[in-house]
Parts: structure tokens; C-alpha cells; sequence
């Protein structure tokens, strides 16, 4: 009887346990989903950054995020305050869509956080210990480019500084961060233009515009503003980058023009993106966008129609191609344009003047083992131009 009796008690606190157990599940709030469809109208895979903006969501609950997810994938994300006020506004999110595929990826939030934000990021930052670059990159593809000090260094005849508002390609073939790495072999005494496996700086910009710097055309002549004064990072993270860069007001043939860049770099993108902000105190013929050609080592093409142009060039024992896509409604004319003088030989691109024009600019090294022709070049940036005029379409469910 004794046996029976403890027997029951156990029974009887096990339908507790259960019962309680059920209660406090149907009690527990449900996790928020939300389904976001991405439909792409091209006949071709395409990698975008999508956003869906947070007031569709709802609230995000206090010490949470927002998680991505397709077919069990987690894909990268980002939350990011679009109008600055220190509120998140929108969420960003890798999309990975075949060709004419319509494609639902699910939202919700998490206490865990993103982990992807370790590797694969977007990343920007002021360089002090290297003068004052300032220096860009996502997976693909980093860039630099260079500040008053080095400016200063040059014009007192010091060693150690650049005199360029030149974009400098900096060729990686690994997908995760290189700036920081790259700038310790610097501070430790080694070199970033020596590739230990990751990559290397060979790219020459000197006077050039290097890769998608911009200037004026006048009068058979280039004229360029000197090295940015002022950078301000809007955003960093996994997914996508935005910084701005200010120059001191510079002289096009009598004319004063006051020059600011908002450059925007997205995971998985060769190209990055340019919002150039131009004032001047008289109109301007053009605003003329440059890619170098390196004494004129390789080969440049131009498809006006489609607003992409291209050089690939050999750069030690590989070869490099560079690039910029531009909607075909800004443009005016292009020219291919071949000198004597160091660093001035050019392919360049006469936009529209105007107080902001968008263009997009950037490179792929055969090393890194995505591109490795012209053609499979030519045939990335014409793609890019079709995504740019297609955009995909989101819809919430």
C-alpha cells in the first residue's frame, strides 16, 4: 500500500509538471514572423542587398534583432537609420534569387544575434597610423584614398605623401576583412604591396583619377580637386557601408567648385557607389569621371547605349580590369584620351553637370578567381547596368 501510495504521488506531481509546463507554453509569446517575397524579373542570378523597411514589421522587441532567413540559411543582415536621428529605420539583407524567381524569406527576431557579422562584412575607416587614408572594402574588393596630412607632406616636400583625390584599387582574394590586417604589416614594419596569400597593393594612382575619380574637362585639360579634408562614416556593418569625403574648394579653369563624395559599398558587389555633390560658382561643362590607363598598357572599351566602360590591363603576373557603370541618361560624350605626361593617360567619362550625379565604379583582379577575362568583364558590368534599371521587386506578406 505504502509502494502504491509514493507510486501515485509521483504520478500526481508528473500531471502537474505537464500541465504547468503546457500553460506556460500557451502563455510564452509567439515569435514574430514576418515573410517578405523577392521577386526577380531578369533572366539571370542575381545577389542584391533588399530592405524592407521596420515600420511594416512591427516593434522590435527590447535586447533582439531582426534574423533572415531562406529555406533554413541565414542570410546577412543589417539594421540601419536611413534619415540619422538615431533610429533604426530600415532592415537590409543579402538576397540570393535565380533567374525569373520568385523567392519568400522569412523575419523574425532573436535574442541570439547575427553571426554572420564576424566575417563576410562591409568596412570603412579613417587611418591614422598610416597618415590619413581612408580606406573601404566588402568581400570582393577594397579601396583607399588619401587626407590633408599626406597632402601636406607633399607640398612641403616631405617624405610619405600622396597628393591625389585618385581612387586606389587594393587587390584581395579572400572574403573577409583585410584594411585592419593590412595596415598592422604596415605599422609592424612590413609591406601590404608584397601578396602573402591575401592579396596585395600594386595599383599605381599618383596623379591619376585611378579607379572612378572624377574632375572637370575643359579646354583639352583635367582639372581635379587636391586630397579630402573631411570624412564621416554614416553606417558600417555586415552588409553594407556608407561615408562621406569633403574637399577644400579647387579651381576649374576661373571656376570654384566645392566637391563632396557619398560612397555606399554593399556585400558581394565588384562596384561600389558614387553620389557626387558639386557646387560652382559658374556652370560647368561636364562632370568627367576617370579610369587610368596605366601608360596605356591594356585594352579600353565603351558601350554609351548601356552606360558601361571598361579597361583590363596586365598588372605583374596577372591582369586587372577596371570599370564604371553609369545610366546612360547622364551621359555626354566619352573619350579615350592617351598622353605622354605620367599618370594623365585616361579613359574618361563626360557626365551631365549637375549638383549630384550617381555613377558606380570598381575592379576585379584575375587572382581573386571570379572574373578572369575582358569579356567575362564586360559581361559583369552589363549585368550590373541591367540590375541597376531592374531592380527587384519586395513585397511584404
Amino acid at each position: 500500500m505504502i509502494g502504491w501510495v509514493k507510486k501515485n504521488k509521483q504520478m500526481h506531481r508528473l500531471k502537474i509538471y505537464v500541465i504547468s509546463l503546457a500553460f506556460l507554453t500557451a502563455c510564452k509569446p509567439a515569435l514574430e514572423i514576418k515573410k517578405v517575397l523577392v521577386k526577380n524579373s531578369l533572366d539571370f542570378d542575381r545577389e542584391e542587398v533588399v530592405t524592407v523597411k521596420l515600420s511594416v514589421l512591427g516593434d522590435l522587441p527590447e535586447g533582439s534583432t531582426w534574423i533572415v532567413k531562406s529555406g533554413g540559411d541565414i542570410s546577412p543582415s543589417q539594421l540601419i537609420d536611413v534619415d540619422g536621428n538615431s533610429i533604426k529605420d530600415e532592415l537590409l539583407f543579402l538576397a540570393n534569387i535565380n533567374a525569373n524567381e520568385e523567392k519568400i524569406f522569412v523575419i523574425e527576431y532573436t535574442k541570439e544575434g547575427l553571426k554572420s557579422e564576424a566575417t563576410n562584412r562591409t568596412h570603412s575607416r579613417f587611418v591614422p597610423e598610416r597618415i590619413d587614408d581612408y580606406a573601404w572594402e566588402n568581400d570582393r574588393v577594397a579601396f583607399r584614398t588619401y587626407g590633408p596630412e599626406a597632402q601636406r607632406l607633399v607640398e612641403v616636400n616631405e617624405k610619405g605623401g600622396t597628393l591625389s583625390s585618385g581612387m586606389d584599387c587594393w587587390l584581395k582574394r579572400v572574403d573577409y576583412p583585410i584594411i585592419n590586417k593590412w595596415y598592422k604589416k604596415y605599422v609592424d614594419g612590413a609591406s601590404y604591396h608584397k601578396d602573402d596569400g591575401e592579396g596585395y597593393d600594386p595599383y599605381h594612382v599618383g596623379g591619376s583619377r585611378g579607379c572612378g575619380g572624377v574632375g572637370v574637362w575643359k579646354n583639352d585639360s583635367l582639372y581635379v580637386s587636391k586630397n579630402f579634408v573631411t570624412y564621416k562614416k554614416i553606417m558600417d556593418g555586415p552588409v553594407r557601408n556608407i561615408f562621406e569625403l569633403t574637399y577644400a574648394p579647387w579651381q576649374a579653369d576661373g571656376t570654384t567648385v566645392e566637391e563632396k563624395k557619398r560612397i555606399t559599398i554593399d556585400l558581394g558587389n565588384q562596384l561600389y557607389k558614387v553620389e557626387e555633390h558639386i557646387q560652382a560658382s559658374d556652370p560647368l561643362p561636364n562632370i568627367t569621371i576617370g579610369i587610368t590607363l596605366h601608360e596605356g598598357k591594356g585594352v579600353a572599351q565603351a558601350d554609351s547605349a548601356n552606360g558601361t566602360f571598361s579597361y583590363w590591363e596586365p598588372i605583374d603576373d596577372s591582369e586587372l580590369g577596371t570599370g564604371v557603370v553609369i545610366d546612360p541618361a547622364w551621359l555626354l560624350s566619352y573619350q579615350e584620351y592617351r598622353t605622354a605626361k605620367k599618370d594623365q593617360s585616361h579613359l574618361y567619362i563626360m557626365a551631365k553637370p549637375a549638383q549630384k550625379i550617381i555613377y558606380h565604379t570598381g575592379f576585379v583582379w584575375k587572382k581573386a578567381g571570379a572574373i578572369q577575362t575582358l569579356n567575362e568583364w564586360n559581361s559583369y558590368l552589363d549585368i550590373y547596368a541591367q540590375r541597376l534599371r531592374n531592380p527587384v521587386r519586395v513585397i511584404t506578406q
